[in-house]
């Protein structure tokens, strides 16, 4: 979709939203551009389970969702993060809908390996039709990134695979995944460009490794969905390092 830019912030994100970031949300609106938002939380579910004594588990980089840690899961994306983030957008004049997935079933998804990680998930679908007609009527979604099977069983989903897919299925122009870093470091020095031939150097070199190799796995995958350029970076006012399709327009 020409004009659409989606935006995966982190949960903790949803208490900085700075006044320069909805500055160029509302630049970016005047321009005619669509906007997406998917957003973590994982700061506030390992608070939540610290506080009622539940074991924080990570394999793969993965949180190991038991069926106790998953309606935890639930509660905190859903109850806590999505309403915090939707308010300030409100605050800003920007229409915003929280969505999750059981808001006409948007994001379809199978577990990834049930036996080692419980109830986590890959998206296997987007079902497009609902973000569509908000995006159309004006508003800016805000998807928690949590899926559901066909069968109707609930998955807690990665947020970069989130955005990745949602971008991918609406053929974004651009799409900004948001982290605690600037972009990818290579010799000490931010690197501006990255192209797909590039990746798995980079991964081998051990220039992108930990929560980077996923990141830019599913940013490899968006662009051969289709998505024009993909920008891993702390702040959408920076361009950061760019995973580049045909062109970046933004």
């Amino acid at each position: 979709m020409e004009e659409l830019i989606v935006i995966k912030i982190g949960g903790a994100a949803g208490d900085c939203l700075t006044e320069s970031f909805f500055k160029k949300i509302h630049e970016w609106r005047t321009e005619g551009k669509k906007i997406i938002i998917i957003h973590g939380g994982g700061h506030y579910i390992s608070e939540m389970m610290s506080r009622l004594n539940v074991p924080v588990c990570h394999k793969a980089g993965l949180r190991v969702t038991t069926s106790e840690v998953l309606k935890i899961t639930q509660m905190v994306l859903i109850g806590q993060v999505q309403p915090l983030i939707t308010s300030r957008f409100q605050q800003q004049n920007l229409s915003a809908v929280g969505l999750n997935a059981s808001s006409n079933g948007i994001i379809v998804g199978d577990y990834l390996d049930k036996q080692t990680l419980g109830h986590v998930g890959q998206v296997t679908e987007v079902r497009t039709d609902l973000l569509i007609d908000l995006l159309e009527k004006g508003y800016i979604p805000i998807i928690a990134p949590l899926g559901m099977t066909k069968s109707g069983k609930w998955l807690n989903i990665n947020a970069d695979d989130t955005a990745c897919h949602v971008a991918s299925a609406l053929k974004a122009e651009a799409l900004y995944l948001l982290t605690d870093v600037a972009g990818i470091m290579k010799d000490s020095c931010y690197l501006e460009e990255v192209s797909l031939s590039e990746i798995d150097a980079l991964i081998d070199e051990q220039v992108v490794t930990g929560g980077m190799i996923p990141k830019v796995k599913s940013a490899e995958a968006a662009i051969h969905a289709g998505v024009n350029g993909i920008h891993i970076t702390d702040d959408i006012l920076k361009k950061g390092t760019v995973i580049q399709g045909k062109k970046v327009l933004v």
